[in-house]
């Protein structure tokens, strides 16, 4: 005789659960196909939907993709953001994060080159790139020189303070005494504005103009501090500090 159907036959869930996946399919099917066509035409958060989708196998990424653009405000913030603060976003995985970091290292490894290819000085708006791209979403502040040699080529980029949200130590003497072991002909001072307002500070004008006064007995040149913000860039030369 015939079994009677089971009242707790799993059937229906798995039905269910391959429907999901047979969607879930399709969409990563059609999403690839839109990004290899037209990859302009993607909204910022499917950008990260895929790289999220790339890493994190049979998971709807959606989801976690627009809260990781609610979360940061934009894709920038999001490739930007440390990985503690990306694994607080739930479903986010080590793998996820990893993803998006490749993305951002790879993205900010494209404007550097274009920056560094010709000399600064000509090459202003791609150096201006290059900065917005690697500090504007810093969550602390930075405060990096970029040194260049007679022809004004950059030979040496460095981070020399890291700090709070809102300040970073810098000495003047070490700033000099870094330019004279490189043999910097010229610098470019740099720091970031967390709040995102890139307008100067008092104690950012002073520490311009002793580093500019330092090194004018020794022949190194102070071209520019920039200070960059979400909100913009501010050259202290362009303000008459320098």
């Amino acid at each position: 005789m015939q079994d009677a159907p089971s009242l707790f036959s799993s059937e229906p869930a798995d039905a269910a659960q391959d429907q999901r996946l047979l969607d879930a399919k399709g969409h990563r099917e059609r999403l690839r196909t839109r990004l290899l066509d037209d990859a302009d035409g993607l909204q910022d958060y499917e950008l990260i939907e895929y790289l999220l989708m790339l890493a994190i196998p049979r998971v709807d990424t959606k989801p976690m993709a627009k809260a990781l653009m609610r979360e940061f405000g934009g894709i920038g913030a999001a490739l930007a953001a440390d990985p503690a603060e990306l694994r607080r976003v739930r479903g986010v995985s080590d793998a996820g994060i990893a993803a998006l970091k490749i993305a951002h290292a790879a993205a900010i490894r494209l404007v550097r080159a274009r920056a560094t290819e010709l000399p600064v000085l000509s090459n202003w708006q791609a150096l201006a790139d290059y900065l917005h791209a690697d500090m504007a979403h810093d969550a602390v502040e930075r405060f990096r020189v970029l040194h260049l040699n007679t022809r004004n080529m950059l030979v040496r980029d460095e981070v020399m303070s890291r700090g709070t949200i809102d300040e970073a130590a810098v000495h003047v003497r070490e700033v000099i005494k870094r330019a004279l072991d490189i043999g910097s002909a010229a610098l470019i001072l740099v720091h970031n504005h967390p709040s995102g307002d890139p307008s100067p500070s008092q104690a950012d004008i002073r520490i311009t103009r002793a580093i500019v006064e330092a090194g004018k007995p020794l022949n190194i040149q102070v071209h520019d501090h920039i200070i960059v913000g979400r909100n913009g860039q501010t050259s202290l030369r362009a303000k008459g500090v320098i």
